[in-house]
Formats: C-alpha cells, sequence, structure tokens
C-alpha cells in the first residue's frame, strides 16, 4: 500500500511504514532541526499538537522524553531511546510511552539532494497488525505527513 500526500511519500510493507519526502533545506539544517530541542518543540507532532520536552540527549544511549499534547487537551507521554547518531546522515531510535518503551523502531536517513534533502522514515513495528491498528486506529499515515509538513514550515522560517 503506497500513498502520496503533498510531497510526501508513504508506504506500508509487511511490519514497515517508510515515509520519505524532499525538504528544501540543506542536510545540515535539516538534522539539526530534527536533533535541537529549540527546533523540535516548534514542529514535532501532527497539526494541532504542541509538545513539551522533558529531557533531551542525542546520542547513543541517549534519551529524550516529551509530552504530547493534543487538540482535545489529551496528553500523551513519549520516550525515544537514541541507539545511534550519524551525523547528518542517521538516527536509529526506539518509540514509545511510559508503559511500553519500545513500540517501534526508527531509522531515519537524511540524504542531500543538492540544496535539499531527502528523509527517508522507516518505522518498524513488531508486527504488520500493530501497524495496521497504528494506521488505521491513530492515523499513522496522516499524522506522519503533517508532521513533516510542520518540519518543512520550520525550515522555512529558519
Amino acid at each position: 500500500m503506497t500513498s502520496q500526500a503533498k510531497h510526501t511519500k508513504t508506504t506500508v510493507e509487511g511490519r514497515e511504514l517508510i515515509v520519505e519526502r524532499l525538504m528544501p533545506a540543506p542536510r545540515e539544517l535539516v538534522f539539526q532541526t530534527w536533533t535541537k530541542q529549540e527546533h523540535l518543540q516548534n514542529w514535532w507532532g501532527p497539526k494541532g499538537f504542541t509538545i513539551t520536552v522533558q529531557e533531551i540527549e542525542v546520542k547513543p544511549g541517549g534519551v529524550w522524553r516529551y509530552v504530547m499534547h493534543g487538540p482535545d487537551g489529551v496528553d500523551y507521554d513519549n520516550v525515544i531511546r537514541y541507539r545511534e547518531v550519524v551525523r547528518p546522515e542517521r538516527l536509529v531510535y526506539s518509540h514509545g510511552d511510559s508503559v511500553d518503551e519500545e513500540q517501534f523502531q526508527v531509522t531515519v536517513t537524511f540524504a542531500e539532494e543538492g540544496s535539499q534533502t531527502d528523509i527517508v522514515m522507516r518505522m518498524a513495528f513488531r508486527s504488520a497488525e500493530e501497524l495496521q491498528v497504528s494506521v488505521e486506529r491513530y492515523g499513522a499515515v496522516e499524522g506522519a505527513a503533517s508532521t513533516l509538513d510542520r518540519l518543512e514550515e520550520e525550515l522555512a522560517r529558519l
């Protein structure tokens, strides 16, 4: 299953959701915007959501804890544990919450395309069924596209 939203290409393959987007900004800037608290708090999450960063240390073994505040007033605890950080090429991390610290693993690559950056985000769930629940119940495809829209807006602001 593949879909396009604006400039975002999303594909579901087995237990993986793959999201790709070409950003109109240099790779180093895109990587910084993806890893620095002062930028993340401006764009991370789908439209209408905000976050409160509790702690962040982007390095292998580092942790990023934040609360995502939904437009309906519901708060969602999030925990990211970094496994690999290869500046400005790749991030590998597990993503979970306060109950289940690894709901899925994410690999994000940042590839130079001239003056632009091609982002490929691969989210590997424990099973195809868990991915389906994330797509159908939680709107993972639309949420990813909306989040990348906000990243593009943040990059334009910089």
